[in-house]
């Protein structure tokens, strides 16, 4: 039994990964998107988190090694340099759909900004096309997350900062047009909402920046709060950020499903090989990946335990 390294993936140009989706290649191979924050970045503020490109990483061994693999190309539909975070991809037929939080420029403050949620598409996560911004609440919305509905067609959830920072919903038949937006998750700000189904129920884990809060729910509508995850510091340090999850099965057949997740680094896990030219080390991240079991009515996560990673293993 192979077992994944901690951190499973850093990023090797610009030091600082977040925000990480996996998805399965046409080929086979398994392809991880995420928001390629710049630590190098010399500037002061925050505009090393803006200005950032859509990192794409694979793996050809089910997810225990990854390489890197440059950036996505073509998502950008406006001239000079802007921001793109927090990828989404699915698929869907014979097509993947990528969602990416956009913001115009590269400012130097998290705050004030208007924020979009952009539609590609692709037939082999190469080249993508741009199908338009999607018709959310606000013009302050990011972190899309999309699942396919029981009945047939999709939901897309999603962070509206203008309401609260709170998570919303549109639905749609066919990824093209889609419904009235409406709130999902109230309560205390949050962000990164991640779907998926795992045992007897689908969850949805949110970040809210002390870990991963969890909700379950039977139809995809009405959710109850279940716990939380990746909140005690532990091998890997800092608490679980915007995480992503992929259900698979161990080695012995039962259900599973791998979190992957980013940290940032403290002074106790700082790699010394790697802060050159890098104003505030704390802007290193590295994306980890734990084993989630559903456990009733309850998800289980111990961070610190080994992961057997096969993602040729999926459900």
């Amino acid at each position: 039994m192979t077992l994944a390294s901690s951190p499973l993936y850093s990023d090797p140009v610009h030091l600082a990964p977040t925000d990480p989706t996996v998805i399965a290649g046409p080929d086979g191979s398994w392809w991880m998107f995420y928001t390629q924050r710049r630590a190098r970045e010399p500037d002061g503020g925050n505009r090393w988190v803006h200005g950032t490109d859509i990192g794409v990483a694979r793996s050809v061994d089910g997810g225990l090694t990854w390489t890197y693999d440059g950036v996505a190309a073509g998502l950008d539909p406006h001239p000079g340099r802007n921001t793109l975070w927090a990828p989404e991809v699915i698929r869907a037929g014979d097509r993947y759909h990528m969602f990416t939080s956009y913001i115009p420029g590269v400012p130097d403050r998290w705050e004030g900004h208007p924020r979009s949620i952009l539609h590609h598409t692709s037939t082999d996560l190469i080249d993508w096309r741009y199908d338009g911004v999607l018709p959310l609440s606000s013009d302050r919305v990011i972190d899309a997350c999309a699942h396919e509905l029981p009945g047939g067609g999709w939901r897309l959830w999603y962070k509206d900062e203008a309401h609260g920072s709170t998570t919303w919903s549109v639905d749609s038949p066919d990824l093209s047009e889609w419904s009235a937006p409406i709130q999902v998750i109230g309560g205390a700000p949050h962000e990164g909402p991640n779907v998926f189904r795992l045992g007897d129920f689908y969850w949805m884990i949110t970040d809210e920046w002390r870990g991963q809060a969890v909700y379950r729910s039977r139809d995809l509508t009405t959710w109850e709060q279940a716990g939380q995850i990746l909140d005690e510091r532990s091998l890997d340090r800092g608490v679980g950020h915007h995480a992503d999850v992929v259900v698979g099965r161990d080695e012995n057949g039962l259900e599973l499903g791998w979190i992957f997740y980013f940290t940032h680094r403290t002074l106790a896990n700082l790699n010394k090989n790697r802060v050159d030219n890098v104003v505030d080390p704390h802007r290193l991240t590295d994306v980890h990946v734990a084993v989630l079991r559903a456990d009733g009515d309850r998800l289980s996560c111990d961070r610190d335990a080994p992961v057997a990673l096969d993602l040729r293993r999926t459900v």
